[in-house]
């Protein structure tokens, strides 16, 4: 496995994350989600692999996600050896100051442990002023609950405008970008991804794999969370047609060097700046595969062939004003 500092600060990374949202109580929010058991056998492979970053969500399957998480790693590593990310914002009160509050003692007792490495917005709040969600957060760091703060899927501008916000009140600011990033949707490219770059901060892509696109010839697939996930068929289907001149590529490539399909987009992604991008598996081999990738070497022209038959597309992820407030509290 290969590492990298997060950001400016001294956490070390693996190159590869586990992304949680694949863990927890089966209904609770997705249909495919794994049990306890199944999850422990997940977080053993990673380990097992040199994988120390696992990126979960306090929304995530109700709380359930956080908590096999934490039972897992409690089982199998000490608590200094592994970089735990969670995230805030889908619960009530959003990013208020009393939201922030609550929210982190709940991960946080729901992981088992006294501290996150990475605590992430989930995405921007519309209603509650920058300066108090920053302020707030920059409380936890001083608390010591939290070792360095992220942010994910928003636009660029209000990014930006949330880091000088911190820079001008000294507070805490974003060492890491999760956003929605990879071959068949490279909007960030345009405005964030040079944000990033300009103040230092870490990209740690969710759906590095395009929903399972980029991983296989055909575009659908029998798995049960191909035929269930709605958001990632709102996400992808609609250019389904563009793209698959993009996942053919792919295809050829992979071939060409006697690698997986999966490989060669992850590659793409570490060849263009990415941290550790974040993998969604369901069986212990996506792991595998991913690590594996880590030896591919792409050269220029593999990367222009790969970009060469990109489209604009519409922006997912990212939203234009606050859904409809949660009203229940895990807490």
């Amino acid at each position: 496995m290969e590492y990298a500092k997060l950001g400016k600060t001294d956490i070390e990374v693996s190159k590869l994350a586990v992304g949680c949202m694949s863990f927890g109580k089966a209904g609770t929010m997705h249909d495919w989600t794994l049990g306890e058991n199944e999850t422990e056998a997940l977080v053993k492979r990673a380990l097992d692999l040199g994988i120390n970053f696992f990126d979960t969500a306090n929304c995530y399957s109700e709380g359930t996600s956080e908590e096999y998480l934490g039972r897992a790693l409690k089982k199998n590593i000490s608590r200094d050896k592994v970089v735990i990310a969670s995230k805030v914002y889908y619960n009530p009160g959003r990013l208020s100051k009393d939201a922030i509050a609550r929210e982190i003692d709940g991960s946080l007792k729901r992981l088992g442990t006294d501290y996150l490495d990475l605590y992430i917005i989930h995405r921007f709040d519309y209603d509650t002023p920058i300066e108090e969600t920053m302020e707030a957060l920059d409380k936890l760091v001083k608390a010591g609950k939290v070792r360095a703060l992220g942010a994910s899927a928003m636009f660029g501008y209000q990014f930006y405008n949330m880091q000088l916000a911190a820079r001008d009140n000294g507070f805490a600011r974003f060492e890491a970008m999760e956003d929605h990033y990879n071959l068949l949707n490279r909007e960030e490219e345009r405005e964030m991804i040079p944000i990033c770059r300009q103040m230092g901060v870490s990209l740690i892509p969710y759906s590095p794999l395009a929903a399972g696109h980029l991983t296989r010839p055909t575009w659908d697939s029998d798995s049960l969370r191909s035929r269930t996930d709605k958001v990632a068929m709102g996400k992808y289907d609609r250019t389904e047609e563009e793209d698959m001149e993009i996942v053919r590529r792919v295809d050829e490539l992979a071939k060409k060097h006697g690698v997986k399909m999966s490989q060669i987009a992850l590659a793409w992604l570490w060849a263009n700046g990415v941290t550790a991008p974040i993998i969604g598996a369901t069986k212990p081999g996506y792991f595998d595969d991913a690590a594996g990738a880590l030896s591919v070497r792409l050269t220029p022209d593999d990367i222009a062939y790969l970009e060469e038959k990109y489209l604009p597309h519409q922006l997912f992820g990212v939203i234009k004003q606050n859904p409809a407030e949660i009203k229940k509290t895990l807490i």
